[in-house]
């Protein structure tokens, strides 16, 4: 009998097995949810939570005048005014509901884009622009608010939450620590790190990922093959999924995460499942990389659309509330625009000091390319 003939008789192995599961489908996640995309309360088996009507309309206050800057932000960027803004455009209710379940003496690492998160945390929004302006490293002191500067180097805020968890434990305090960062950031080895030493420490920290979907162009698809909260199980603690365009959602799930980490149980992943409805930055377009019934579909699931058709529907908010809150909204965009008018102009051969301690032939030839440059620009008449 030949090769051929008995190869012949068997079953071909194919990669796909019988019985063999796939992968979990990212984009049907199982997550906690107790608002619907159309604005109807639902329950959840582990997670509720009780409002006031006041705390209610706390809620989508903070996210109306949040969204209002970043709207206001994005323009003075276009407008010549900052050199780069970094949107929060449709993840409103991930960084509000977030940031309200914080305690004043919880203390918070985040990236570049927690616009709202700082809002929480009494940070004055005219101080955001600083940095994006080029005038300063940041415009507020840290420990003010418990609020650190924002962290541009992806990921590497992790490890400083979990150090600062570390101490807080060592301490003796039942405060928290919560560090927020992007589906991107989790591919980073700062990330792993983190959570592989907060695990091993018991670090009262949380550990908050806004997977928005998008790290720049790449999408969640091409980064893992398990929705992003599965990996904490892999480090010894628990995650949860979370509609991170349910702000009562966040706002339940985050504080009993924080909670938690009180109790001396160690951390939490919360992967807020949301979405970047603008660009990543005023540099970057997303339409050479995704499609427009994406951000369609998304709309519909707006996180502040869905609020106001609850509270509107359950007599919460009247047609007087908002009227005001949209008043206050313009006289919020007002104050913005006048305070980047007073800011000085960046110092454009700043990024040219303190670069070595003792100067550098290669830093000074390029000090004085870059002059050169400058002054071949024709003088502006007044």
């Amino acid at each position: 009998m030949t090769v051929e003939s008995t190869a012949a008789r068997k079953p071909r192995r194919t990669t796909k097995r019988a019985g063999a599961k796939k992968p979990p489908d990212a984009t049907k996640p199982e997550l906690v949810q107790l608002l619907t995309p159309e604005g109807k309360r639902v329950e959840h088996p582990d997670h509720s939570i009780d409002l006031t009507d006041d705390e209610l309309r706390g809620l989508y206050r903070d996210m109306v005048l949040t969204r209002r800057f970043d709207a206001e932000a994005t323009a003075l960027q276009r407008q010549g005014e900052l050199g780069l803004w970094a949107s929060l455009l449709g993840q409103e209710a991930a960084q509000i509901g977030s940031g309200r379940a914080l305690r004043d003496d919880d203390y918070v690492f985040p990236t570049y884009r927690e616009h709202g998160v700082a809002w929480c945390r009494g940070v004055d929004p005219t101080n955001l622009l600083g940095m994006f302006r080029g005038v300063n490293n940041g415009g507020w002191d840290p420990n003010s608010n418990n609020f650190h500067l924002y962290t541009i180097v992806i990921g590497s805020q992790a490890l400083h939450a979990t150090g600062y968890a570390m101490g807080v434990a060592k301490d003796g305090s039942d405060a928290a620590v919560i560090a927020y960062f992007g589906d991107g950031a989790s591919s980073q080895g700062d990330v792993a790190e983190a959570f592989t030493f907060s695990a091993v420490y018991n670090a009262p920290v949380v550990f908050f990922c806004q997977n928005n979907q998008w790290a720049i162009s790449e999408p969640t698809e091409k980064q893992t093959r398990v929705p992003l909260y599965q990996r904490a199980q892999g480090y010894g603690f628990p995650g949860v999924r979370v509609d991170g365009n349910d702000v009562l959602a966040c706002l339940a799930v985050t504080r009993s995460a924080l909670e938690r980490a009180r109790r001396g149980e160690g951390p939490t992943l919360v992967e807020a499942f949301t979405y970047r409805m603008g660009a990543h930055t005023t540099s970057d377009d997303p339409t050479k990389y995704r499609r427009d019934e994406e951000r369609e579909a998304w709309e519909a699931k707006d996180p502040i659309l869905r609020l106001k058709t609850y509270l509107t529907a359950e007599g919460i908010a009247d047609d007087g509330f908002l009227a005001e809150l949209d008043r206050e909204s313009d006289g919020l965009a007002q104050r913005v625009r006048e305070a980047i008018r007073l800011m000085p102009d960046p110092d454009t051969m700043a990024i040219f000091e303190n670069v070595y301690a003792d100067g550098h032939a290669l830093v000074d030839e390029e000090r004085a390319e870059f002059a050169a440059y400058q002054a071949s620009f024709a003088e502006e008449v007044s």
